[in-house]
């Protein structure tokens, strides 16, 4: 099948792939977008994966002020080199990352993060569920750490759903600009403020 420039652009916008990249995705897989897109984001997660021992000292803070100046993030974002933190790319996925915090209330960047207080009460909260349904003790404890898993999923920032493409997780999106900018990149910390909150 002939690839033509139009299906590049089109892949490259849907994608934030480099032109090279789309072309070879697009025939690799015959001209189909949404194979294309599939092995665009395997091939992202590999060359992520070849990335991560890497020293990330260079990067920006960004931030975003979202509702009439109710929400306010900031967002500390590493990579390897100043001239990469310096690309559009780079500083556009920075503030989307800022977008879906403002939006998500992500509470750690990661699960290590998150204070182990707060798992130990939601646990606590998940077992008196449980034994007021009359779950059997042995199972209990599966349920308790799918919950678990779920609330994770619902606080932690590299696992939350995307808010501007829910069938990805930021943690894949991280990946995928990896896989685009071909360095190693990670999300440091954040911090959000809101009126009242």
């Amino acid at each position: 099948m002939d690839i033509t420039a139009k299906m590049v652009k089109e892949l490259r916008e849907v994608s934030g792939a480099g032109m090279m990249d789309c072309k070879k995705a697009l025939k690799e897989t015959d001209g189909d977008m949404d194979k294309a897109i599939d092995y665009l984001r395997t091939k992202g997660i590999a060359s992520a994966a070849k990335k991560e021992g890497r020293a990330t000292s260079q990067g920006i803070v960004g931030s975003y002020i979202h509702g009439g100046g109710k929400v306010g993030v900031l967002v500390e974002v590493a990579c390897e080199t100043d001239f990469v933190a310096r690309t559009d790319d780079f500083q556009t996925f920075v503030r989307n990352v800022a977008m879906h915090i403002a939006a998500a209330s992500p509470v750690a960047v990661t699960r290590e993060e998150v204070d182990s207080t707060l798992i130990d009460k939601e646990k606590e909260i998940y077992r008196e569920q449980m034994k007021e349904q009359n779950k059997p003790a042995d199972i209990i404890d599966k349920i308790v750490e799918g919950k678990v898993d779920k609330y994770y999923s619902e606080v932690v920032l590299l696992e939350q759903k995307y808010v501007k493409d829910p069938d990805i997780t930021v943690a894949d999106y991280l990946k995928s600009i990896i896989g685009s900018l071909g360095e190693n990149m990670q999300i440091k910390r954040f911090a959000r403020f809101q009126i009242g909150g």
